[in-house]
C-alpha cells in the first residue's frame, strides 16, 4: 500500500505563488505516475497535472498551462506542484494521486490518493 501526504496549501492573494508537496511512503515511488487533481465545493474533481515515473513526460489541464509546473524528486520520494499567477478560480482542495501504468486525466485510473490540502486564492 502506498501512502500519500500533501502539504503546502494555504491562503494567497491573486497573482501570487504557492508550492504544494506530496510525500510518498515506500521504496516504489520511482515506478509511479504522479498527478494532481483539485475539487472546489459543489464541483466534480478535476485533473490538474501529471508526470511520468521518470519525470520525462508531463500533462496539464488547459486551465493551468503556463502557470503551474509539476515536478518530482525520486530520491526524496516527493512530487511537487508549483503554482504561479494564481487566480480566484484556482481555489479548491488539491489532491495528490498515483498509479503504476497511466499518464491520463481520468481520476478513476489512479489507485492511491492523499488526503488533500486546501488552496484559497483571494482577489
Amino acid at each position: 500500500q502506498v501512502q500519500l501526504v500533501e502539504s503546502g496549501g494555504g491562503l494567497v492573494q491573486a497573482g501570487g505563488s504557492l508550492r504544494l508537496s506530496c510525500a510518498v511512503s515506500g521504496r516504489t515511488f520511482s515506478t509511479y505516475t504522479m498527478a494532481w487533481f483539485r475539487q472546489a465545493p459543489g464541483k466534480e474533481r478535476e485533473f490538474v497535472a501529471a508526470i511520468s515515473a521518470s519525470g520525462g513526460s508531463t500533462n496539464y489541464a488547459d486551465s493551468v498551462k503556463g502557470r503551474f509546473t509539476i515536478s518530482r524528486d525520486n530520491a526524496k520520494n516527493t512530487a511537487y506542484l508549483q503554482m504561479n499567477s494564481l487566480k480566484s478560480e484556482d481555489t479548491a482542495v488539491y489532491y495528490c494521486a498515483a498509479n503504476r501504468f497511466f499518464l491520463r486525466p481520468q481520476a478513476d485510473l489512479y489507485d492511491y490518493w492523499g488526503q488533500g490540502t486546501q488552496v484559497t486564492v483571494s482577489s
